[in-house]
């Protein structure tokens, strides 16, 4: 087989699930979430079956005593339960449906007091926005959000852009690092994530606990932490930036959880996840609303609708990995038994890498990036073992519907 250039320290060789669509180019969830220089990317892993790890992690919920997990639960809630109406867990969203779910049978079913906290989106779309207040006050929940400098975002979302063509790595890190900041500072000891991400492809061993780890919240020290793509301290020095404007950004410090007994957990480890129950569980409770359209790249209406530069992101992930919105939607909802995977091969085939050019023009605007050098930057980040040029069109040299 011809050898060719690969990027971001991709598998050379391509394999689809064969059970999902998904393929072993996805990076891992904990991958793109890092503040190291990208020299090798984790990616998903297969079994020697060829099943990737993703399903596996699904499949393993058949063997699970629910009932049992659930009194596990109520036995940490009881723990941490407050006793004068204080906060007593902390739900960290943006009133999206796993948010929502999450803060609201907390409260209602077992009895919790919790601060719900929002690192907003960096450009809500009207759907987004409506579903936060509707999350809020058809919810019936304390709120508070944490809108970092919008100068410094803008900035090194676009630098993020530019270094890694990752428009979505500020939000991801702000979203991730700012819930045990905020638990640590205001007490509460308990902070609730929604499933488990080796649901998505991290290593399956991690779905055997429903604990984050702790170190993964410590930050290093700054001379080894990238940030936008760049060093930490050139980071610095090139854009007069402070570690004031940046550290919001970064993971909350050893010092900072200094005697604290804060204890970060998936509640999809001790609740049955599905999403799309979620949702329904979500509409009926807190006033979640699909869009009325579907996404672009995609043909789900309400799975990551909050902000502008969701789509975007996407299309990005099918020009660095050959994965667009479609594979990830299409394979969830197969490890789901919602759709067979013939069906979902259809899907993929139709929808992944559509351009999203809705709110395309809104963003180069706020980001002040021309058009033009984010095309230009889809073509430099491409990499030659998944994209070919026929007749003056990129087309992947793999896609699933080839191996089906």
């Amino acid at each position: 087989m011809e050898r060719f250039e690969t990027k971001f320290g991709l598998p050379h060789d391509v394999k689809f699930c064969k059970k999902c669509v998904i393929s072993n180019q996805r990076p891992s969830s904990a991958a793109e979430h890092k503040h190291t220089k990208d020299t090798k990317k984790s990616t998903i892993g297969f079994d020697e079956q060829g099943i990737c790890d993703a399903c596996r992690a699904s499949e393993s919920k058949d063997r699970i005593d629910w009932n049992m997990r659930e009194k596990e639960l109520v036995a940490l809630l009881d723990k941490y339960r407050s006793k004068d109406g204080s906060y007593d867990c902390l739900v960290p969203g943006s009133g999206g449906k796993d948010s929502a779910y999450q803060a609201h049978i907390l409260k209602y079913k077992y009895g919790m007091n919790p601060l719900t906290l929002t690192w907003p989106p960096i450009m809500y779309t009207t759907y987004g926005y409506e579903n936060w207040k509707n999350w809020i006050e058809i919810g019936g929940f304390d709120n508070m959000t944490i809108k970092p400098n919008g100068q410094v975002q803008k900035l090194l979302t676009r630098l993020s852009i530019e270094n890694i063509f990752h428009p979505f790595q500020t939000f991801m890190l702000g979203q991730k690092n700012v819930a045990p900041k905020i638990a640590a500072k205001l007490g509460i000891n308990l902070v609730f994530y929604g499933e488990n991400e080796a649901e998505y492809g991290n290593p399956i061993a991690e779905n055997n606990s429903s604990l984050r780890d702790k170190s993964y919240f410590s930050s290093q020290n700054l001379d080894s932490i990238y940030l936008a793509g760049l060093p930490y301290k050139e980071l610095k020095e090139r854009y007069k930036l402070s570690d004031a404007d940046l550290k919001i950004y970064l993971p909350i410090e050893e010092k900072d959880l200094a005697n604290k007994d804060i204890n970060i957990h998936y509640l999809g480890y001790y609740l049955r996840w599905t999403p799309q129950e979620v949702y329904y569980y979500a509409t009926e409770n807190t006033g979640f609303k699909a869009r009325p359209f579907r996404s672009q790249g995609t043909y789900c209406k309400y799975h990551s609708i909050d902000d502008k530069i969701d789509d975007l992101h996407f299309y990005t992930t099918y020009i660095k990995f050959g994965i667009g919105r479609c594979s990830y939607d299409a394979s969830q909802e197969i490890r789901n038994n919602h759709i067979s995977r013939e069906e979902g091969v259809q899907l993929v085939k139709k929808f992944d890498g559509e351009f999203p050019d809705r709110y395309f023009n809104d963003l180069m605007t706020f980001l002040e990036m021309k058009p033009e050098r984010f095309h230009e930057l889809c073509d430099e980040n491409r990499s030659q073992h998944l994209w070919k040029k026929e007749d003056g069109q990129w087309k992947l040299r793999h896609a699933v519907w080839h191996q089906s």
